[in-house]
């Protein structure tokens, strides 16, 4: 199952494509500036039933080099089977475009990206005919970004620093450090970038972290994580409002109802559970369906 990390560590380079070049500091290694990008499909299955897909495929233009296709592989963990599909990319991809073909991979640990480093040879141990080795950024050669000034120098490469160091033991200082860079930057700005770092957390500690970010300092956003925060809010505060009705009313509420109204998530239930809050004569009635009519 593909992951959200996983999604945030490769789509970020489809929605700031610029990042190639502003990775060179990190990969000890100078590339072209960009100056255009096109999107390429995926997809690079043949006639055989054997789908192969890469993660992302862009088509970059550089002033004085020329085009080339950068391939960006998001990897969570060391897979053998890559040994085989990477070398595969790269050569169809050459063959079939004939451009000079750059495959970047992005990690989240030192271990991951120790192993997607080393250089993949098809041929004899003495003669290797093909050999594909991987540029590769990681928490190992990624800034730890925790000045505001710096981050807002460049929010992209900020972003990915953050994602790819989503296990620092640092990582909440980094997202302060981001929640705060974030506060003046236009909406349309700050938007995927607060959508890219969620993404990237997945279901870490750190998540919880980001989101509570996010409501505090980031709270007058509408991108879809701070809607749903909003949405939860609402629903909290609703959820509150069930037991004021009722202890206001007089009504004995027990620790299972407690427990049974704040631990809901749906709106709506928590909504029906208040308009009958108003009436009920037990707490127990409220969550009764036919009592109420509510099939």
């Amino acid at each position: 199952m593909v992951s959200s990390p996983h999604e945030a560590m490769h789509r970020i380079f489809q929605e700031y494509p610029e990042l190639v070049s502003q990775l060179s500091g990190a990969l000890g290694l100078e590339l072209p500036p960009v100056v255009s990008v096109e999107p390429v499909t995926v997809d690079l299955t043949e006639t055989e039933p054997l789908e192969r897909r890469v993660d992302t495929l862009l088509r970059i233009g550089t002033e004085d080099d020329g085009p080339f296709l950068l391939v960006v592989e998001a990897q969570g963990k060391k897979d053998a089977g890559k040994t085989a599909s990477w070398p595969y990319y790269v050569t169809y991809l050459h063959n079939k475009h004939r451009l000079p073909v750059l495959l970047l991979v992005v990690c989240q640990d030192h271990a991951t990206a120790a192993w997607a480093a080393r250089p993949l040879t098809i041929g004899l141990p003495q003669w290797p005919t093909v050999t594909t080795r991987p540029l590769v950024v990681g928490p190992h050669n990624m800034p730890v970004i925790t000045d505001v000034a710096e981050a807002r120098k460049d929010l992209p490469l900020a972003t990915l620093a953050a994602i790819t160091h989503a296990d620092n033991p640092d990582v909440d200082a980094i997202l302060k450090t981001m929640s705060v860079a974030l506060r003046d930057t236009p909406e349309s700005v700050a938007g995927p970038i607060v959508e890219f770092i969620a993404q990237g957390l997945g279901n870490r500690l750190a998540a919880q972290q980001w989101r509570n970010l996010v409501a505090v300092d980031l709270s007058f956003y509408t991108s879809p994580l701070s809607e749903e925060i909003r949405d939860e809010g609402r629903a909290e505060g609703r959820a509150e409002a069930v037991l004021v009705v009722l202890d206001a009313r007089g009504i004995a509420i027990t620790e299972g109802t407690r427990e049974r109204v704040t631990q809901c998530d749906d709106p709506d239930v928590i909504r029906r559970w208040l308009v009958r809050a108003a009436s009920a004569t037990t707490a127990d009635e409220i969550f009764d369906e036919e009592t109420h009519g509510d099939r």
